[in-house]
């Protein structure tokens, strides 16, 4: 293929502006050489991308395809410029850091305010992933710690206490259901959830609770966070399930929290990590910053 990413960039600007001259203008060049640019790119891809029109021009369906991927092989470019940036700025460390919907809408935040008041120069990839993917990541090696809560402990990594949680039942005043403290989830699955959205990993997790009872989660509304689901219920939308960590002092006060009698319903939350991982100064720091006791009942890293 014998074209370049000047090429490309010409391109999308004739496609976006539908106008050759526009097109040139927005490049700083002539429309003749962007005639023969386009010309060229033409003859190296095989097909035509454009038919000329009387008022401008119009992209060919081959062209729409085109003009996809252009888009995106740019916008990658352009993500790629923006990682490298800090490294041309003077960065000194780079770590990956996978953890689950709880700990990032919870406790992560302000545990990594504090990481980086210290390291200032340190960039973190956070991405949220469930529990049990991340240990795939950490053990492969694509993500330097991650934030979990799981069962069964995987033999190849090392795994450090970070914060004690709960899952709550969310009820909305009116219900009989906010007339007691505690239940099963099993007296639950007969009234409509307001739950997270379909891959998430809470909701993936309930699905399957439910459905190891025999029955199955009627969920009326899905939304992307905690805060919604609380004021979902609030309103009276249907009940939900979501961290203790995540609900605020004034919830009490629109919905009612009981607690779910059920083992699962603890959640231990762990940072996990290969030995190897902590050669690195920045992640052994990172690592300290989340696991330190900052109150008497949290537990020491072992």
């Amino acid at each position: 293929m014998h074209y370049d990413l000047t090429d490309l960039k010409i391109f999308l600007a004739v496609a976006e502006e539908t106008n050759l001259s526009r097109g040139a203008a927005r490049c700083h060049l002539s429309p003749s050489s962007v005639s023969l640019r386009l010309k060229g790119l033409e003859d190296a891809i095989g097909t035509p991308l454009f038919v000329r029109r009387a008022r401008g021009v119009e992209v060919t369906r081959a062209g729409a395809v085109m003009l996809e991927h252009v888009r995106r092989c740019l916008a990658q470019l352009e993500q790629m410029h923006a990682d490298l940036l800090p490294f041309a700025r003077g960065i000194k460390g780079h770590i990956t850091l996978f953890a689950n919907n709880n700990a990032i809408s919870s406790h992560l935040p302000a545990d990594l305010a504090r990481f980086f008041a210290l390291n200032p120069a340190v960039r973190i990839i956070l991405e949220e992933r469930p529990s049990m993917d991340i240990v795939g990541a950490v053990v492969a090696g694509r993500a330097d710690l991650g934030v979990v809560a799981v069962e069964q402990p995987h033999p190849e990594l090392r795994y450090l206490p970070y914060r004690e949680d709960e899952l709550v039942l969310l009820v909305p005043l009116p219900s009989p259901l906010a007339r007691h403290t505690r239940t099963r989830f099993r007296a639950c699955l007969n009234e409509p959830f307001v739950s997270l959205q379909s891959g998430m990993a809470l909701h993936t997790f309930l699905v399957n609770r439910a459905a190891a009872l025999g029955g199955q989660l009627d969920v009326r509304v899905q939304v992307s966070g905690y805060r919604a689901i609380a004021q979902l219920v609030a309103s009276g939308a249907g009940i939900g399930v979501v961290p203790r960590s995540a609900l605020e002092d004034a919830d009490r006060q629109h919905l009612a929290v009981l607690g779910l009698e059920e083992p699962w319903a603890l959640r231990h939350l762990q940072v996990c990590l290969r030995e190897q991982a902590l050669h690195s100064p920045f992640v052994a720091q990172l690592v300290a910053t989340l696991t330190e006791r900052d109150d008497p009942g949290r537990p020491a890293p072992i």
